[in-house]
């Protein structure tokens, strides 16, 4: 089911004043790609990137058009490793933060 525009709107909003929030939606969409749900993962990235840097400066940073960058991240996109790692590298720079993997025991 799509998402409604007033649900978009409020996600943003609340990204662009809650950074808590916009740190967990990038660590959700991260945990997602790496424990094998991709459709989740890139529709959670879409998000994140709609509320806020933008898909226009996110092609400026990874040198991926813009259009190509919707479409990996979009319902039928399939991003190669090094495209999603390239989103990935500029997304966590922008929010200055650092992934690390650690395993459960």
């Amino acid at each position: 089911m799509p998402l409604t525009h007033d649900f978009k709107e409020t996600v943003r909003a609340r990204a662009q004043n809650d950074p808590a929030f916009r740190r967990a939606l990038l660590r959700e969409a991260v945990e997602c790609v790496i424990n094998g749900d991709l459709d989740t993962g890139k529709a959670v990235l879409r998000d994140y990137v709609n509320a806020t840097v933008g898909f226009q400066a996110l092609e400026r940073e990874t040198e991926i058009p813009a259009k190509s960058l919707m479409r990996m991240l979009g319902p039928k996109g399939s991003p190669s490793a090094a495209n999603l790692s390239k989103i990935l590298l500029v997304l966590r720079k922008t929010e200055g933060i650092h992934f690390e993997l650690a395993s459960k025991s």
